[in-house]
């Protein structure tokens, strides 16, 4: 997105689609400020910001959404998988009545292309569920507790940690593969010993907890995680 030489010369390109953190490359988190530079040379174009949420939304990054890192307010916002806190298959888009405000050509409706009644909502949310979001403080619980699990991580000191990145309860262990093990080895033996992750691009753990997670649990599960590395380098 520096410098914008894809959008002067195609005015075709109406839109930047993005995850405000990259979950399937691994929890590539970008440098501060990157969502905020993108708008602000989208809008010079007159093109959207559209930040994919499924997987950094509603708490995940410690706060109720990833894009208020940068202090900015997407033009489109796609959300699922938290929606409805697990209880039914809902997602959502959301934007302005007419995303023209702010410098964009007029007459660019997006929100109000549906009338009233031509919809029948198949998937309607559960305000039940995404009340609870709200109620118990989760993206605070992820905010506070996020930062104790990166640094609890980095300090097993373990010849095979590359790198603990993250935000909030959304991270990823990258693994020094060249040493002979991989993400799925680690993940394998954390599953014998009841924890959950998930491997990817060979070398990253992703790690995702439930957002009601305390304090307690999550480093005990520190402590499986700690006991996994150890026992693996000593092989």
């Amino acid at each position: 997105m520096r410098g914008g030489g894809k959008l002067e010369s195609d005015p075709n390109i109406v839109a930047f689609m993005v995850e405000p953190i990259q979950g399937e490359a691994g929890v590539v988190v970008p440098e501060e400020g990157y969502l905020k530079a993108c708008q602000e040379l989208l809008r010079k174009h007159k093109a959207l910001l559209i930040c994919d949420e499924v997987q950094t939304g509603l708490g995940r990054t410690g706060r109720m959404m990833c894009h208020e890192w940068d202090g900015i307010k997407p033009d489109i916002l796609i959300l699922g998988k938290a929606l409805s806190g697990g209880t039914m298959p809902v997602s959502a888009v959301l934007a302005n009545d007419d995303v023209g405000a702010g410098g964009f050509a007029r007459g660019s409706i997006i929100m109000l292309t549906i009338g009233r009644g031509q919809h029948g909502s198949t998937y309607g949310g559960n305000p039940v569920a995404a009340r609870v979001l709200v109620d118990e403080k989760l993206p605070q619980n992820a905010d506070r507790l996020g930062p104790i699990f990166r640094r609890e991580i980095e300090a097993i000191g373990s010849p095979l940690i590359k790198q603990v990145r993250g935000r909030g309860l959304l991270n990823a262990i990258v693994i020094d593969d060249t040493k002979g093990v991989e993400a799925w080895d680690i993940c394998l033996a954390l599953m014998k010993r009841g924890l959950l992750t998930k491997p990817t691009h060979r070398n990253i753990i992703r790690l995702a907890p439930p957002l009601i997670i305390n304090e307690e649990q999550l480093k005990e599960a520190v402590g499986v995680i700690k006991q996994v590395f150890e026992e693996v380098v000593t092989k």
